[in-house]
């Protein structure tokens, strides 16, 4: 029994944790196993090798690590820098700024790029600052591939772009926890170093796999680091992977299952599909933003994110009342205002295993809300327009035809 039980669905729609599907549930709803088993790492062997395909690379190493996208960060920095090593971090929001705090907290020298909430990295900084370092003493890019606090998504390959042209050897790490099986991303093609990703989010999983990637280079960079670090040493991971038991400790079992059942329908959709349902799924709620006379926090197209929407609420209105009306009154879970756009905004999670007419009803729901809250919203207005995109741009179900 839930702890606040109300009739029906609950809606889900922060931008992660998200909607687990069904499939998932029943994959994961199993009894524990012996991981040592021939059985686990049988199937962890090609676990490794399908998560290459939604990272798209081939030559990189992966690990599953049982942790969440913070500790995921700290695996990417820690196996592959030293302490005292300058680093170039961009601060575009909430969970840059956190990931920036626990760069500074593990001794590294950052070089932190700031701009506007709403706005996107400063690549003109990133490549005056990479143009001037002929001596090299910049050891890594830090970069989050979409700021959720936000809703901003930035230009990997154009930071690929501003490296390759100076030969800059620095490393390229990501955080791609909101992005990666939502959004494009091209470990390979944009030579990203390290990538890393969050089950919880676009996978559509529980909690409680961090997902990382490593180049060769950043393989070969993880043998010098200074840095100190056990519980998420790749060396450890290595170690396994070549005696072919491939776990340094315990695994979630259920986890493991569950993430097998994840990728299998991301495969039977095909990752080009899910991705352009993404984009259908942003497209529509900026479209519904807009109907409703209200801003995007995001600032500028090029900057706008298909797996989550931050609007602008005018200052009359407190956007955390948005969120505790949605919740109380709807049955409906929306994303609050962080930090710096805290009471400014409110988020809409459109990401993992969610379909156009959940968002319809995400949509209808937020309308009411902004009625309810002293918004003069026409009711409809949002989700007609994100109706009339969505009836000229939905696919036929593949599987149905």
């Amino acid at each position: 029994m839930d702890y606040f039980n109300a009739p029906g669905r609950h809606h889900l729609f922060v931008p992660g944790p998200v909607n687990i599907p069904d499939q998932i549930i029943r994959a994961m709803n199993r009894n524990n196993e012996d991981y040592r088993s021939p059985a686990i790492p049988a199937m962890t062997k090609i676990l490794l090798e399908d998560v290459k395909k939604i990272f798209k690379t081939t030559a990189g190493t992966p690990f599953l690590i049982p942790t969440t996208g913070t500790g995921a960060w700290e695996s990417a920095l820690t196996n592959t820098l030293s302490p005292g090593d300058r680093i170039v971090s961009f601060l575009i929001g909430q969970f840059s700024l956190l990931w920036i705090d626990q760069q500074q907290r593990l001794k590294f020298n950052v070089d932190v790029v700031e701009s506007e909430w709403g706005q996107g990295a400063k690549l003109d900084v990133l490549e005056s600052k990479i143009a001037s370092d002929s001596a090299h003493t910049i050891k890594a890019i830090c970069i989050v591939h979409n700021e959720t606090a936000t809703g901003v998504t930035n230009n990997l390959a154009k930071v690929r772009q501003i490296l390759d042209s100076y030969r800059h050897p620095a490393l390229l790490i990501v955080d791609g926890v909101s992005s990666i099986c939502a959004l494009d991303f091209r470990m390979d093609e944009w030579g990203v170093d390290v990538a890393i990703t969050g089950s919880q989010k676009a996978l559509s999983l529980p909690t409680g796999i961090g997902i990382v990637v490593a180049s060769p280079k950043a393989i070969e960079a993880s043998k010098t680091a200074k840095s100190l670090r056990v519980f998420f040493d790749w060396k450890d991971y290595l170690k396994f992977y070549q005696l072919g038991t491939y776990w340094p400790y315990t695994p979630s079992i259920q986890l493991l299952y569950g993430l097998r059942a994840a990728l299998d329908l991301i495969f039977e959709e095909g990752l080009e599909n899910v991705i352009a349902r993404h984009h259908r799924l942003g497209t529509a709620t900026r479209l519904a933003v807009e109907a409703w006379g209200l801003k995007n926090c995001t600032q500028k197209e090029e900057w706008y994110s298909d797996t989550v929407t931050a609007v602008l609420v005018p200052s009359y209105i407190d956007s955390s009342e948005v969120v505790r009306r949605a919740w109380k009154r709807y049955n409906l879970s929306l994303g609050l205002g962080l930090n710096k756009v805290a009471g400014k905004v409110f988020r809409i999670g459109h990401l993992g295993n969610l379909n156009e007419l959940q968002l319809l009803g995400c949509l209808a729901g937020v309308e009411m809300i902004l009625k309810d809250v002293g918004y003069p919203v026409k009711l409809g207005s949002g989700v007609a327009a994100a109706s009339a995109y969505l009836n000229n741009t939905i696919p036929m179900i593949a599987s149905r035809i």
